[in-house]
């Protein structure tokens, strides 16, 4: 296969900017102000720093001393700056990374969520495989991309982009600057404004409903919908389950990652973080801020209080309170999971010694 295609060749930074104007971005402090007007090319990690570049420093490293010379500038905090080389300029931030991330945005906007197929807007002849209803009502600056399909009475917001292949089925609701990646499916939801689908998610698919019936399991109807609030990331290939009678309900600001399960009648609240292969068994309820680290699963019905963190491939079967830390199968608070884990640790080695 080739294998000619540069960085460059995916990620085109949208302006040019200098010393100056990163320290502006990020209400920075710029230590020696003869460097304001110097370039910066793009960014790169302190890892591999590569000339003319922003890069951040989280903590103080004497191996940076050397490999960080040539850079154009560092973003980082007071301390850290008077161990690094003359070389770039310093800009004194308190929260290197956060401010870091600010730049990323500002070089690279078209980078952030699912990538575009096409650079045209609205529906174009010369791609007649897509299929929009003449029921549905599109907004200005809607995005219609190759083989998309969207149903009767959907409405769809301004400056959204449905991927191609996706599908946004009869009735549902797509607010503004949305983007559904390639191949998402979504049925029976509401979605609210600035949130990212990425490719291969499925939304208000059945819920898991059976009962017991003279013939096996008799499907129980899934009656309601999914109701996803503004600026919420959904990564590929998760899952989120319609409501059986009520709703499944996302909360604003939460970023869900790739290859998570959530179930019917799931309550999400507001600010969460959930990685990846997490399972939400239908009717788990998640306060505020809650952080769900990868393979964590949660039984049926089980309250989770706000700011709550649960430690990756935890297995939760009770409620927890609020601000809580807990891990372990069955999760339980952590200092609880650490001191049994210390002494399993003591007996084995007790096993180990000579009699």
């Amino acid at each position: 296969m080739p294998n000619s295609a540069s960085k460059s060749d995916f990620l085109i930074p949208s302006t040019e900017l200098s010393v100056a104007d990163v320290m502006r971005l990020c209400d920075g402090q710029l230590l020696d102000e003869n460097r304001a007007g110097e370039p910066v090319a793009g960014l790169s990690s302190v890892d591999d720093p590569r000339p003319g570049t922003l890069v951040y420093v989280q903590r103080e490293n004497k191996r940076d001393s050397k490999r960080l010379a040539d850079v154009a500038a560092v973003l980082c905090s007071k301390e850290i700056a008077e161990g690094l080389p003359e070389g770039p300029a310093k800009i004194i931030v308190s929260a290197p990374q956060a401010a870091f991330a600010r730049i990323g945005r500002h070089l690279y906007p078209d980078n952030i969520g699912p990538a575009r197929v096409t650079a045209f807007e609205g529906i174009r002849p010369e791609f007649p495989d897509a299929r929009v209803s003449s029921l549905a009502i599109l907004e200005e600056g809607v995005v219609i991309e190759p083989g998309a399909v969207v149903g009767d009475h959907a409405g769809i917001g301004r400056n959204t982009v449905i991927g191609a292949n996706a599908v946004v089925a009869n009735r549902c609701q797509i607010g503004r600057d949305c983007h559904i990646g390639a191949s998402a499916v979504i049925q029976y939801a509401l979605i609210g404004n600035g949130v990212l689908v990425h490719g291969g998610v499925q939304i208000g698919q059945d819920g898991f409903g059976f009962v017991p019936g003279p013939t096996g399991l008799e499907k129980v109807p899934q009656l309601g919908r999914v109701i996803i609030q503004d600026r919420v990331e959904i990564g590929a290939n998760s899952t989120i389950d319609r409501g059986a009678l009520g709703d499944t309900v996302i909360g604003e600001g939460t970023k869900i990652d790739n290859l998570v399960q959530i179930a019917h009648n799931v309550q999400i609240g507001r600010n969460c973080a959930i990685a990846g292969h997490v399972g939400l068994s239908g009717s788990v309820k998640l306060g505020d801020g809650c952080m769900l680290g990868g393979r964590v699963g949660i039984a049926d019905h089980v309250t989770v209080g706000s700011g709550v963190q649960i430690a990756a491939a935890s297995g939760v079967m009770h409620d927890i309170p609020d601000g809580e830390k807990w891990a372990g199968v069955p999760a339980m608070p952590a200092k609880d999971f650490f001191r049994q884990v210390a002494k399993l640790r003591k007996l084995s080695q007790a096993d180990k010694k000579p009699k």
